[in-house]
């Protein structure tokens, strides 16, 4: 399969790295053009139409996100190439976007565009940009996280969530009506991605402290499904400061 593709990187260097990477080691990848700022990436995607944008966060006059905002009517994948930032890593990592950390590891890219070529032949219906420029504007405890399961994804609020917990390589996720997933991610991948209410109370549980009904001085917290979960020594003082 031919993806048609443009880049957008305001550094000359990484973008003819980029492009050497990808003419190496993604030949499946076809790059139609590239724009160094907002202003060119704009015209570019709408004349262009690519079924991939290799997309810079960070740019001069503008981000990413203000990128997608312009172009939101037209339909794309996109991989996003980042410096470290938690705030980015976080609002991707919720919308189950693709994306890249700088300098580009050459197989982080095979991964990813390998994913945009699955995701493209699967014809799958979800447009992790729209997700990813609605939770943008959204406080953290409504916004939409993607839930990736054996079948194919879920999308859920942050706010349905009553607890998380793991099991083997995989997270049930218990929400409030009583229904839960099972998500290919290990529990770990939630700690670093829920803010407060959420918080990990034992190594096998993250609970939204939006539900708790009680708490006992032994040791557990009651829920409001009912449930009963151990506070361990190791995570109580940081359960507690929720409350204090």
């Amino acid at each position: 399969m031919k993806i048609k593709a443009v880049i957008v990187d305001d550094e000359v260097i990484a973008r003819d790295v980029l492009k050497n990477y990808l003419t190496k080691y993604c030949p499946q990848v076809e790059i139609l053009g590239e724009a160094e700022n907002i202003k060119e990436a704009v015209p570019l995607i709408a004349e262009k139409q690519p079924q991939l944008v290799f997309l810079d966060v960070e740019m001069p006059f503008g981000n990413a996100f203000d990128v997608l905002e312009a172009t939101k009517d037209f339909s794309y994948e996109t991989i996003f190439i980042t410096a470290f930032s938690q705030y980015s890593l976080q609002a991707l990592n919720k919308s189950a976007s693709y994306y890249i950390l700088k300098p580009i590891d050459i197989q982080e890219l095979i991964v990813a565009v390998n994913k945009v070529v699955e995701s493209l032949e699967k014809k799958e219906e979800l447009n992790r940009n729209k997700i990813l420029l609605e939770n943008l504007k959204l406080k953290p405890e409504k916004q939409q996280l993607i839930l990736p399961t054996l079948q194919g994804f879920d999308v859920v609020r942050t706010e349905d969530i009553v607890r998380l917990q793991a099991d083997g390589n995989f997270t049930q996720v218990y929400l409030t009506d009583n229904s839960k997933k099972m998500v290919c991610r290990f529990l770990k991948h939630f700690d670093d991605l829920l803010e407060n209410p959420f918080v990990r109370v034992h190594r096998s549980h993250i609970i939204n402290t939006g539900f708790v009904k009680s708490y006992h001085k032994s040791g557990t917290v009651t829920l409001s499904d009912n449930t009963e979960i151990e506070v361990s020594g190791s995570f109580k003082d940081n359960f507690l400061k929720v409350f204090s």
